[in-house]
């Protein structure tokens, strides 16, 4: 299974930039990362009208959309899977699985904070917090990092969880 790591923090934190610039700093390691992004509330991800959104309103529980260089699946739940069996399930050819939410439970977490945001870092820290990232001094016992370290956030993640890529890095 690969290593689980989710970046948590209030909304507009800049988790959703820091994983943009984080990938392509594990990606040129050799790191074969996936992403999985965690969202409270219905959704939906198909194009109102086009085919696959029309097989989904017909009644059919799973969609797929399959081409030469992507597939892409919706299917019915009754819950919220629990992140592990996403990880299980989906993400067996990745090194890292880097998640954008998923703020309670087991995973590893990095928390991204933001001047802006105007809003104090989580409360209720627990053993699972890796590290910070921010963009203003912040006093933590845990490593703190810029928040437009990208290099330094991938080298303490491959240091962490002793990542060697898929391509022998």
């Amino acid at each position: 299974m690969p290593a689980i790591v989710s970046l948590i923090g209030q909304a507009n934190s800049g988790k959703t930039t820091l994983l943009e610039k984080l990938i392509p700093a594990l990606t040129a390691r050799g790191i074969k990362v996936g992403t999985i992004k965690h969202h409270a509330h219905t959704f939906t991800m198909d194009t109102p009208g086009k085919d696959t959104w029309r097989h989904k309103q017909a009644g059919a529980a799973i969609v797929a959309l399959s081409s030469p260089n992507g597939l892409g699946v919706i299917r019915d739940t009754d819950h919220d899977l629990p992140l592990t069996e996403l990880v299980n399930r989906y993400f067996g050819e990745v090194d890292l699985v880097i998640t954008e939410g998923y703020k309670h439970g087991p995973a590893s977490k990095i928390e991204v904070c933001r001047t802006a945001t105007g809003a104090p870092p989580l409360p209720g820290r627990d053993p699972s917090w890796l590290a910070m990232v921010a963009d203003f001094p912040l006093e933590s016992k845990l490593p703190l990092f810029a928040l437009d370290d990208a290099q330094g956030v991938a080298t303490f993640l491959i240091d962490t969880f002793k990542l060697k890529g898929k391509g022998g890095v």
